[in-house]
């Protein structure tokens, strides 16, 4: 039983509590800032000392690269329409392995997020056997993944569409699990009253509930998917990566082909983007009037 002579406590007590609280939060905080700084620096001067120069020494030349590239796409900005023109196959193609394997991660996402959400998955038993399917293809880098698949599959695009969607997979099925908690059951009791099939109760009543964010999470994936196909390609994968880096690797002489694929590559992720952004804004708040 309580004591109910115990008279609560006063307004300065609790003052002091709250103060003694906030100071030991601060010291805590201090202890871990302290932790982070000292391992950064640790890390930096491991870092440092295995490469084959100084930092110090290479910080002053870090803009060299990119004036050598500057200059030449100057002196040869006559030639930038045909190298825009030449380099915009390139281009699509790594839109198309962006969009593939956006399109393939997605629907790979949305089963392995329904079957790994409780009181939607068919096999409660097994939700963290999908869980743990998720967690291993988002935990592994697409350009690990593409790099075995080049291996076994030889380059081209059809590696990188693959590694692609498999961390995408996995990333959105998380970020769909999320959301399919948010759901309401009550549509799918009343499917299940009525006899229907699992399929049939996500399809009817938790698909029509999370749709417009999985489109706006795939949505916002298809723009991460596009610079990592470009990445990929600096492996074999194809597309405009591929190109950038012969390039690249030429050297002076073909510097103002660099120069046409980066600006090729920033116009598209920035169009992307604000495409992206307008289509998901208006899946949120809905079309203004």
């Amino acid at each position: 039983m309580p004591d109910l002579n115990t008279s609560p406590p006063s307004l300065t007590e609790i003052r002091g509590d709250y103060i003694a609280l906030t100071q030991r939060k601060r010291v805590y905080g201090g202890i871990l800032l302290a932790i982070f700084v000292a391992l950064m620096a640790a890390g930096f001067r491991t870092a440092d000392a295995r490469n084959a120069g100084s930092f110090r020494d290479g910080f002053n030349n870090v803009f060299d690269y990119p004036a050598e590239v500057l200059g030449e796409a100057l002196e040869k900005s006559a030639q930038l329409p045909g190298h825009l023109v030449h380099f915009f196959p390139a281009l699509v193609e790594t839109l198309n392995i962006a969009a593939a394997s956006t399109l393939i991660g997605a629907i790979a996402g949305i089963i392995l997020s329904l079957l790994s959400t409780r009181g939607l998955a068919p096999w409660p038993a097994l939700i963290p056997v999908f869980r743990r399917i998720m967690d291993i293809s988002r935990a592994i880098p697409e350009i690990v993944i593409a790099l075995v698949l080049i291996f076994l599959l030889g380059g081209g695009p059809v590696p990188a569409m693959i590694a692609i969607a498999i961390h995408t997979a996995g990333a959105l099925g998380k970020l769909f699990s999320e959301v399919n908690e948010n759901a309401s059951l009550k549509p799918v009791d009343g499917l299940e009253s009525v006899g229907a099939s699992w399929a049939q109760r996500m399809y009817l009543g938790v698909i029509p509930q999370v749709g417009p964010n999985y489109v706006s999470y795939a949505l916002l994936r298809f723009e991460i998917n596009i610079r990592a196909s470009a990445i990929l390609g600096f492996v074999g994968a194809g597309g405009i990566g591929y190109e950038l880096r012969n390039s690249m690797s030429w050297g002076q002489g073909r510097y103002d082909e660099a120069a046409a694929i980066f600006l090729l590559l920033f116009i598209t992720i920035v169009v992307v983007d604000q495409l992206s952004g307008q289509l998901r804004d208006r899946m949120t708040h809905g079309a203004k009037a």
